[in-house]
């Protein structure tokens, strides 16, 4: 697929800030998922079941992981324990939020481009103490809505798609004919490329330097639908990128463009049998980050129910 050049990525940075302006007021996407919305997402329960959208944390480094998740107990651990009375046992986690293995919420905050946030916000008050607006406190109150799963592997017929594959806007509309679901106002949209079950069969690799993604003029599906959140069980970016001195066209795109929080390195491996035994792709989905004023993300578990 031919390279996208910088002027052709300017046309389509202005094209999707114009569509997000045209939606309303320049806030965060996460303004149109309504109360009303909320309601009607609650209908797509039927059974009652619940699926982890998020990969098991890493704490072993790896080819895609150089900077795992630390984990240490600190506390009452084997050769510490009374046989009577009242111990606990106690730990401390650290993580590298936006690295390239570990599910993780990007907060608007998190994607500077030509010097500004999201809606040109100044990039400077992004502080050495944390971020001073657009943190993931934004979403303090959680996101819940309509999740929509759109497999593009099953739509080509294949397991996953390879490292540097792009996936078009025309695949999204077709995976949406292909599986009977619509995406809509509000929803939140995650398009499976396989990333996950690839490195589950194939083993990790360097996901930093080749992964699938989406291609940048998926962007206008996006837009036109008017999501409210996005999310991929890869960085949603293509690697190595196709655009011209943008390594990440879709994260500016999405995050600097259009205010919509991305959702990184899911998996949707258990949730993929779960939506074929139902025969539906349109789920409760509720996501909840960490309440960490100042964070430019958070580790995440969302949780989809069926």
């Amino acid at each position: 697929m031919a390279d996208i050049d910088a002027a052709e990525f300017r046309t389509l940075y202005a094209r999707c800030r114009h569509a997000a302006a045209a939606a309303g007021p320049l806030g965060s996407a996460l303004d149109r998922i309504v109360p009303d919305r909320v309601v009607a997402a609650a209908a797509e329960v039927r059974t009652g079941t619940t699926v982890s959208l998020a990969a098991p944390v890493e704490t072993a480094p790896g080819p895609d992981n150089p900077e795992p998740a630390g984990h240490r107990m600190t506390g009452t651990v084997a050769g510490e324990i009374d046989e009577s009375g009242l111990q606990f046992a106690r730990d401390r986690f650290a993580m590298n939020v936006h690295g390239d293995a570990d599910s993780h919420l990007d907060a608007l905050c998190h994607v500077i481009y030509n010097g500004t946030l999201f809606g040109g916000a100044d990039a400077g008050m992004v502080k050495p103490e944390g971020a001073q607006t657009l943190s993931v406190a934004l979403a303090r109150d959680g996101i819940v809505g309509r999740g929509v799963l759109l497999d593009i592997p099953r739509l080509r017929g294949v397991p996953w798609l390879e490292p540097g594959e792009q996936v078009t806007a025309e695949e999204l509309a077709a995976a949406e004919a292909a599986q009977g679901v619509r995406v809509g106002t509000g929803d939140l949209l995650f398009v499976r490329v396989g990333h996950r079950r690839r490195r589950a069969e194939r083993g990790a690799w360097d996901a930093a330097a080749a992964r699938a993604g989406l291609h940048p003029y998926a962007m206008d599906f996006v837009a036109e639908r008017r999501v409210a959140v996005l999310g991929g069980d890869g960085n949603n970016d293509v690697a190595p990128s196709t655009t011209e001195d943008v390594a990440f066209p879709i994260h500016v795109l999405a995050v600097h463009a259009m205010g919509i929080h991305l959702l990184d390195y899911l998996q949707f491996e258990d949730l993929v049998p779960v939506c074929e035994q139902q025969r539906r792709w349109s789920f409760l989905c509720v996501v909840a980050p960490l309440r960490f004023s100042g964070a430019t993300g958070s580790p995440v578990n969302p949780i989809a129910v069926m």
